[in-house]
């Protein structure tokens, strides 16, 4: 469905951020991008959604395919009208307006006719309830889990065939990251929406994901099925716990992974 072949990515004609990024994702998966704070993951959803542009960004090499057409070239407006839809990290919403008017912000480019957009709205309703007893309420005002269902909300609004989740437990208590990934997991499995999900909460990712990609300083280090990825003793160490000395360890010093060479040279 979604194809990265070998993208390069420069901020200012200058500074190389993603170096040689390839992955796919399939009709109907959710597939995680994981990987600590400056690896490039943020950035790599913004060269899908084409919102490098507005942070002097730009694809210098290789290609993005969605079906079989680029999409590298188009505009941000022209890729959410092909059926993909970005979340951004931090909760971005229109904190002035009432959380349904937010939701409603989410249809306007389609033009759909009131009564489509009010069952659509339901739909969301359907995935957050607590938004019902919140559509009056100013968004702005709501805590970071509910705001974090607001935008996810307004993303459904869209009608997206691929939905592109940037850090959507960033903030949250852990039982309302549990909450969260559940209801992403939900309109993966209801709505057949296919997800890129990047996430640092590697447990929680690898929990819902059928496919994944780990990220470090611009480059793909690993990839592979989910619950592999689980099983994986590096994994588990770097991003499920620590070493027995309490140290964080970098991929670069994991010799297994400098036998295998996967992003040197």
């Amino acid at each position: 469905m979604l194809k990265l072949n070998n993208i390069e990515v420069v901020y200012n004609d200058v500074i190389l951020v993603l170096r040689g990024v390839s992955l796919s994702v399939e009709q109907g998966q959710v597939v995680s991008l994981l990987g600590a704070n400056g690896a490039g993951k943020s950035t790599t959803l913004k060269a899908i959604s084409g919102l490098l542009a507005s942070q002097e960004g730009d694809v210098t090499r290789g290609s993005i395919e969605f079906e079989g057409q680029r999409i590298d070239n188009l505009s941000p407006d022209e890729i959410v009208r092909l059926g993909i839809v970005q979340v951004l990290e931090g909760r971005p919403l229109f904190s002035h307006l009432t959380v349904e008017e937010n939701l409603r912000t989410g249809a306007l480019f389609r033009g759909a006719k009131s009564a489509i957009v009010r069952s659509d709205i339901e739909e969301v309703y359907h995935y957050f309830p607590l938004l019902r007893d919140f559509r009056d309420r100013t968004s702005g005002y709501l805590s970071g889990g509910e705001q974090q269902m607001v935008v996810i909300g307004r993303a459904l609004m869209a009608k997206p065939r691929l939905m592109l989740l940037d850090e959507p437990s960033l903030g949250l208590a852990p039982l309302l990251v549990q909450d969260i990934f559940s209801i992403i997991q939900r309109i993966n499995q209801e709505s057949g929406v296919s997800i890129l999900l990047v996430e640092q909460n590697a447990h929680a990712a690898l929990n819902i994901a059928h496919y994944g990609y780990v990220m470090e300083t611009g480059r793909v280090v690993l990839d592979g099925p989910a619950e592999q990825l689980r099983r994986n003793a590096d994994i588990k160490e770097f991003y499920l716990g620590l070493t027995q000395l309490g140290e964080r360890k970098s991929y670069r010093d994991v010799k297994h992974y400098k036998r295998r060479k996967r992003w040197l040279g």
